[in-house]
């Protein structure tokens, strides 16, 4: 039977990846993606924004950057989602039986924050699913096996919950929520001196993020601190994070997560170990707690909370497992189909929309357009280039012209799409909570000089005022070329390119 269900999950997980990869050459990278470039472009102990792990694997897929392009960027990130695929087969195998590691694995892959947030688009989140769910297992595997006195088995899950950290500081809670599972379940454990190597296996992975912040006045935990320090309460966005977690975790999914986890509570689903429902809450239960919190007086994000709902795929598995015999249960098919459709739906939007879905206003058109994170700059570049070309064959502006920005978005896409065809660098100007990554590359980057010349890249999307912000730094910035995208066969946003001339003002050092 095992060996059927692995082969069934063999076979399963090559479809899902085969789709995803053709996905991922239908859709242009997002605001979020095309700045973890800048992770592989300047690799480091740690960036402004996250630990280094994304833009170490970015090195990987594009084979040292000698293949780029939005496939194998997101290459990784569909790796890892098939590999943390079969982790959750495997410990749902582990404190159930395997039918219900089958039915865990189909959920992972029809949850829209593991399949295809964490599992096709390239971000943190892509490398700390494999870690995380790997850990999970080992966990699993500790408890149920009680493999305690085995010292290898704790080096191999503090070194697993370290590169969790690596990627994602959060990865830290693995270790909280399996200490709250020991304290409750099994408190010698706490004695166990295995337990505190596999913890000092853990410190010293994230060393170097305390290194890199120590020399950089720990300048990523002041931005995330200034993030969530509101005190005031403020219900809206508490019920904006919940409503973003059903989304995020597919609404027919998380359902099925309610249910299942109320029949968890009644003692209606029987694990291997009875203990294991206790260790599914504490590695759950807690961080998504914190996150509603958090909501309730900051601005966050759903996806912060996501690796939390992985443990309670198992308790959804095992209630179906109690439901039903079939190789793909009702509820696994309807939020399967309910994920294909938004996904193809999304693709064909992104590509062939005639309008757009934001701003009409001339001022701002475009603007709260998601679509337009994800289409339009490949044809930009293009022209551009050819714009930069011709100027430069006219005398028009001078060879080692520069292009300037204010802030990251879209300086991720300026970067990786426009600076990578026209052949000129980007160079940023402004505060370092603007510009976050960019202000180190600018270190390597020879910055503009007196009577150079640089160009101004302004998104209808993303409106900026030119003159108010540049202005001081160049005697003449001519009328803009404007230059605009297309979709079937109308005009969604256009791309103001300014020529500023003969800089007569450094901009002063972001970083000292």
């Amino acid at each position: 039977m095992y060996q059927s269900y692995s082969r069934k999950l063999g076979w399963f997980l090559l479809i899902v990846s085969i789709a995803k990869l053709i996905a991922a050459s239908l859709i242009e990278l997002g605001n979020d993606e095309v700045y973890y470039w800048t992770y592989a472009l300047q690799p480091d102990w740690n960036h402004f924004d996250h630990p280094p792990m994304v833009g170490w694997m970015i090195r990987v897929t594009t084979l040292n950057l000698h293949w780029v392009s939005a496939l194998s960027l997101r290459l990784g990130s569909i790796i890892c989602a098939a590999i943390s695929s079969w982790f959750v087969f495997r410990t749902g195998k582990l404190i159930a039986n395997e039918r219900t590691g089958w039915y865990a694995a189909l959920l992972y892959n029809c949850s829209v924050y593991t399949g295809v947030i964490a599992g096709l688009f390239i971000l943190p989140d892509s490398p700390q699913m494999l870690f995380w769910t790997a850990s999970l297992y080992v966990m699993a595997f500790l408890f149920i096996r009680n493999d305690e006195q085995k010292l290898s088995t704790w080096l191999v899950l503090g070194l697993l919950i370290g590169l969790a950290a690596l990627s994602k500081v959060h990865g830290l809670y693995l270790w909280a929520g399996f200490g709250l599972f020991l304290l409750l379940t099994r408190p010698k454990w706490l004695l166990n001196w295995r337990l505190y190597v596999a913890v000092c296996v853990t410190a010293a992975c994230i060393v170097p993020i305390v290194y890199w912040n120590i020399a950089n006045d720990f300048i990523t935990y002041r931005f995330h601190s200034e993030r969530v320090t509101h005190t005031s309460l403020q219900w809206d966005m508490l019920g904006r994070e919940i409503a973003g977690e059903i989304v995020y975790q597919n609404p027919v999914l998380f359902v099925l997560i309610v249910l299942s986890f109320a029949a968890m509570l009644r003692g209606g689903l029987r694990f291997n170990r009875k203990k294991a429902a206790v260790w599914i809450q504490s590695m759950s239960i807690p961080m998504i707690l914190l996150f509603w919190a958090v909501s309730a007086f900051n601005p966050t994000l759903p996806h912060w909370s996501g690796p939390a709902y992985i443990p309670l795929f198992f308790a959804s598995a095992l209630y179906l497992e109690k439901k039903s015999i079939q190789l793909f249960p009702v509820f696994v098919n309807i939020a399967g189909t309910f994920l294909l459709i938004v996904l193809i739906a999304a693709i064909a939007v992104v590509r062939l929309s005639p309008m757009n879905f934001g701003s009409h206003e001339k001022e701002n058109y475009g603007e709260y357009c998601p679509t337009l994170d994800l289409s339009g700059w490949e044809d930009f570049s293009e022209q551009f280039a050819k714009l930069v070309q011709s100027d430069r064959e006219k005398g028009l502006m001078k060879p080692n012209s520069t292009i300037w920005i204010d802030k990251w978005f879209p300086g991720g896409h300026l970067e990786f799409y426009t600076s990578r065809k026209a052949g000129i660098p980007v160079i940023a100007v402004g505060k370092i909570q603007d510009v976050h990554k960019f202000a180190w590359l600018n270190k390597e980057r020879h910055g503009s000089k007196i009577g150079d010349d640089a160009y101004a890249i302004v998104p209808s999307n993303l409106p900026m005022q030119v003159m108010e912000i540049y202005g001081q730094y160049f005697t003449t910035i001519e009328p803009p070329v404007v230059i605009n995208q297309v979709r079937s066969g109308k005009t969604v946003r256009w791309f103001s390119v300014y020529r500023m001339k003969n800089c007569k003002k450094i901009p002063a050092e972001i970083l000292p």
